[in-house]
């Protein structure tokens, strides 16, 4: 199971890049992924209708007990089967229900496909844990798709919706899995299945767990959000919102029925709920005119019903279950499908525009009326086979003594009268023909774009005499939970209480049907405020009002009164800590050599004097002289590495000062004197005060002895390095230095979405002429540049820097062009070198990453931005998208090879002449660090001096002549 995983999340990465050269055609291509895993899951089925499971384990966090650990028995081989059967098929629906020039194609064919992934390890997953994260995982994918129409504000705020809604559950459901986890000892959902544990904190946590599957399958009151998901495309629709993905909370409920359907609690939640909801579903839904709202809340009707069964916790309700769970997704997924072609050749999905369309399309109305009648419950149907064993559980339940039973049975078969309505009602407004209305004009379809809800809806019919094939595998499920019974899936029983009820239902159905105008009024008297969606619409509008006012009053001030109140806040917290310990140093030694007495007091003077003068390029440089300060005390304490690091940063931080202070005054408050100034400075020493304190208090701190004395030889044992500190960030301490980089990547996105406010644009600017240059000749072209000479006349001269003449004269510097022209090749060597070199010597990925950030900023600021795209001319998003590929891919791939995440693997050899070779996945993962920290200096780059330029040039009533055009360019 964890190689299909891994394929489902390949393939994913790798469909937006076949997109490009198959457009629509790469629909059938990872189609065949999900069919095939199908494939797979039919040849497991007689292991699993014996009672047994299929099952593996990837050791992952062995301190938490949690394991990559997957199980197939027979609930998970049903919903495998219809997550990848029904996925293999909307995939192939896509095909012909988009068109070539979709937006995002690529990026929607990946994430549907992910998805389906995601869902099938979410089933298949026996570890608590891992399935909670496969169930985040599917949230999260969702919002992507319910939101693929991001020009749409409907999309948008459907998707918020929906990820608010569904992973508001998801967490309160993660408490619940961890207390269910802490209590029963093991993470195996299996295990805690088959020796459930009770107690207070037992039922508290199913409880919790019952509320993320109750969000996840859109129970009252969490059921709004699936209707609204309705903006999403319609191949979404059927297959997260019919087939898969709302599936999830039914699928674990049913999971955990065989071990804790009586726990205290879990009946009247899910029966008085369920119950609910399908009745607010079912009314709902015959109110609505668009057919895919018909559907949706339909949907929402039958997740009700099915909730009520699968959490009934009898043996015959737990066949039923799984029954009906297969019969919905059948059934429901087809329709969901029969609508979107509907929609695509009327153009239209309101029913009240729609005449003829069954006489025009009468194979698509065919498939609908199959697909209608299962959900009716109509014989020969494996709807109707499933709805019967539905009420002949809870018939038999209430006859045994369990009010529940009589609760659920009257609900459901309420509810059922009302799905016959509406299935009637969907059927006729879609296929019927009305005298007041031309027939609707179809727009041509090929035949194939038929073909997978044909083929839903012929499964649903040959299931329901076939049913007794698929009894004894599901047999097998209802058998592990308690309560009796011995009720097998047929479609004929004889003449019995459950078949009267279900032409009872199908009467007052068709009765409902007919008499739908006295409905519509009798809805119409429903006051329009009793709406779930408008609760959640007051209580997002309460939140942000509340939020707002909070902030009023807590950020009333400027920026000196926020970092004074956290600064006191860290003075009284910490200064009470320090008065209170009785941890101090023997001894303090003040100096170890006077060299230390000079750095600290220049330090000292550079820090006072930033405080006190009046401009602002003179403070950053002062501030850059405390920098610089420890870059020479790291370097006399015998830390090369900190020291070059050090030194880099602090270069990069002022030049990134420099870049944002082009855009201010140059001098400090220039309109009013700075307030409370003696409150500052005493701030400002309280600050120093505990901070030194702090300092010597940790110095005495230690009791157990220092780990210090064994980095050299795990260094050189376990890491492969004598470079310590290299080898603590990209082996030992690997994990921290994962977490940076992903910091730096969100640093470099937020400075970014700062000043691309009207959208990033991913073109990188150029010269206009300089992807037309090919040869080196042309390159080193000498032209006539009127611009080049301060006295205005042509003169011809070498051309530094490709993009050196875009510079304004004023600007321009030729000795800088040249010592960038000379120093730039042998920067970027010597940053190669670093990151190679660095496991074994100072250096590694950061401090290369560096090296050749700086010499990306000396072109920009001799050349200016079209230098800098000169230079590089890619999207630093990718190239910081590469490093984190690279860095994580490092931490994942062990994970396969039975290892732990992030382990290092190293291949040594004797090479010629070079000696010893040793080379590690480490390497690759310090590459990735040097890409992030690279495109990181790209991406400020961009922001703080491209982009700011293009703003400054755009505000200009007369841009340079030159600043845009880029003239004739040699290089």
């Amino acid at each position: 199971m964890a190689t299909i995983l891994l394929t489902f999340a390949a393939l994913s990465a790798l469909t937006p890049i076949l997109t490009r050269w198959l457009s629509l055609r790469v629909f059938y291509v990872i189609a065949l992924l999900p069919a095939t895993v199908f494939g797979y899951t039919l040849t497991q089925t007689r292991a699993v209708s014996t009672g047994g499971a299929i099952t593996e384990s990837v050791p992952w966090i062995p301190a938490l007990g949690i394991s990559l650990s997957f199980r197939v028995d027979t609930l998970a081989w049903l919903l495998a089967l219809v997550v990848t059967g029904v996925g293999a098929l909307v995939l192939v629906y896509c095909a012909r229900y988009f068109s070539a020039d979709e937006p995002a194609l690529g990026r929607f064919a990946a994430v549907l496909l992910a998805f389906a992934g995601a869902m099938y390890g979410l089933v298949t997953s026996d570890d608590i844990v891992v399935m909670f994260i496969f169930w985040e995982i599917t949230s999260v994918l969702s919002y992507i798709l319910i939101g693929h129409y991001t020009f749409k504000r409907a999309s948008r705020g459907a998707a918020l919706q929906a990820l608010l809604v569904t992973t508001f559950g998801g967490l309160i459901m993660l408490i619940g899995v961890v207390i269910l986890a802490v209590e029963a000892g093991t993470t195996s959902l299996a295990a805690i299945v088959a020796d459930p544990v009770t107690g207070p904190a037992t039922t508290w946590s199913v409880l919790l767990i019952l509320v993320g599957a109750l969000s996840k399958s859109a129970l009252v009151p969490f059921h709004f959000w699936l209707p609204a998901a309705m903006a999403a495309p319609t191949p979404v629709s059927a297959y997260l919102h019919a087939a898969a993905m709302v599936k999830a909370g039914i699928y674990l409920v049913a999971r955990l029925a065989p071990g804790y359907a009586d726990t205290p609690g879990w009946m009247p939640v899910l029966v008085t709920l369920g119950v609910v909801t399908m009745l607010v579903g079912a009314w709902r839904s015959l109110r609505q005119y668009d057919l895919k709202l018909v559907l949706a809340y339909g949907t929402v009707s039958q997740l009700g019903f099915l909730m009520v069964v699968v959490g009934f916790g009898t043996r015959d309700a737990a066949l039923a279950g799984v029954a009906l769970l297969l019969a919905h997704a059948l059934y429901k997924s087809a329709l969901f499908l029969t609508v979107g072609i509907i929609d695509h050749r009327a153009g239209t999905r309101d029913w009240r525009q729609l005449s003829g369309v069954g006489r025009n399309a009468p194979v698509l109305a065919v498939i609908a009326l199959l697909s209608v009648a299962s959900m009716a419950g109509i014989p020969p149907l494996l709807g109707f086979v499933a709805k019967e064993s539905v009420f002949t559980a809870f018939l038999e339940a209430g006859l045994a003594g369990d009010g529940w039973g009589w609760v659920a049975l009257v609900g459901t078969v309420v509810g059922s009268v009302l799905t016959v309505a509406y299935s009637a009602r969907f059927f006729w407004g879609a296929f019927g023909t009305r005298v007041s209305l031309a027939d609707t004009a179809l727009h041509p379809a090929r035949w194939d774009f038929q073909l997978a809800p044909g083929l839903l809806a012929v499964a649903t019919l040959l299931l329901g005499p076939l049913v007794f094939l698929l009894d004894p595998v599901l047999v097998s499920y209802a058998d592990t939970v308690p309560g009796g019974g011995d009720y097998h899936l047929a479609l004929w029983h004889g003449f019995e209480p459950a078949l009267a009820l279900s032409a009872v239902v199908l009467l007052l159905g068709a009765v409902l049907f007919w008499k739908r105008p006295g409905v519509a009024r009798l809805q119409g008297t429903v006051p329009a405020y009793i709406d779930a969606g408008q609760g959640y619409g007051s209580t997002v509008r309460g939140i942000d009002r509340a939020a707002a006012r909070i902030t009023h009053f807590a950020q009333q001030g400027g920026l000196p009164q926020y970092l004074s109140t956290i600064l006191v806040v860290f003075v009284l917290a910490l200064g009470c800590a320090a008065f209170v310990n009785r941890s101090w140093p023997e001894e303090v030694v003040l100096w170890d050599y006077p060299g230390q007495v000079v750095i600290a007091l220049i330090m000292g003077v550079a820090a006072v004097m930033a405080a006190r003068v009046g401009e602002r390029i003179t403070a950053v440089l002062l501030a850059g002289v405390t920098g610089y300060g420890l870059v020479a005390f790291f370097a006399f304490h015998g830390a090369p590495d900190l020291a070059l690091t050090q030194a880099l940063v602090e270069t990069m931080t002022i030049v990134v000062f420099v870049l944002v202070l082009r855009r201010l005054p140059q001098k400090i408050a220039q309109h009013s004197r700075p307030m409370h100034r003696r409150r500052r400075v005493l701030i400002g020493v309280l600050v120093g005060a505990v901070m030194g304190t702090i300092g010597v208090i940790a110095l005495g701190a230690r009791e157990a002895p220092s780990i210090a004395a064994e980095l050299p030889r795990l260094a050189v044992e376990e890491g492969h390095g004598r470079n310590i500190v290299n080898v603590m960030l990209v082996d030992i301490r690997a994990w921290d230095t994962m977490g940076e980089i992903s910091v730096l990547i969100v640093v470099a996105t937020g400075v970014a979405s700062l000043l691309f406010v009207s959208g990033r644009n991913a073109v990188v600017p150029r010269l206009r002429d300089s992807r037309k240059r090919r040869s080196l000749p042309h390159r080193r072209k000498v032209v006539a540049d009127p611009a080049a000479s301060s006295e205005g006349h042509a003169v011809t001269r070498q051309s530094w820097l490709l993009a050196g003449r875009t510079v304004a004269e004023k600007d321009r510097s030729i000795m800088l062009e040249v010592l960038v022209r000379l120093l730039f090749y042998p920067a970027m060597i010597v940053s190669v070198y670093l990151l190679i070199a660095g496991h074994n010597a100072p250096g590694g990925g950061f401090a290369g990453g560096l090296i050749a950030g700086l010499a990306l900023v000396s072109r920009y600021l001799a050349g200016g931005r079209y230098e800098l795209g000169e230079a590089v001319p890619v999207d630093p998003g990718k190239i910081l998208g590469l490093g984190i590929v690279l860095a994580v891919g490092m931490a994942v791939v062990s994970l396969f090879f039975s290892g732990i995440p992030l382990e290092s693997a190293y291949f040594e050899t004797t090479v010629p002449v070079l000696g010893p070779l040793s080379f590690g996945t480490s390497t690759i993962f310090d590459i990735g660090v040097y890409l992030v920290v690279v495109g990181l200096v790209l991406d400020i780059l961009r922001s703080l001096g491209s982009e700011v330029d293009r703003q400054q040039e755009a505000g200009e009533t007369e841009p340079h002549p030159q600043s845009e055009q880029g003239a004739v360019v040699a290089g």
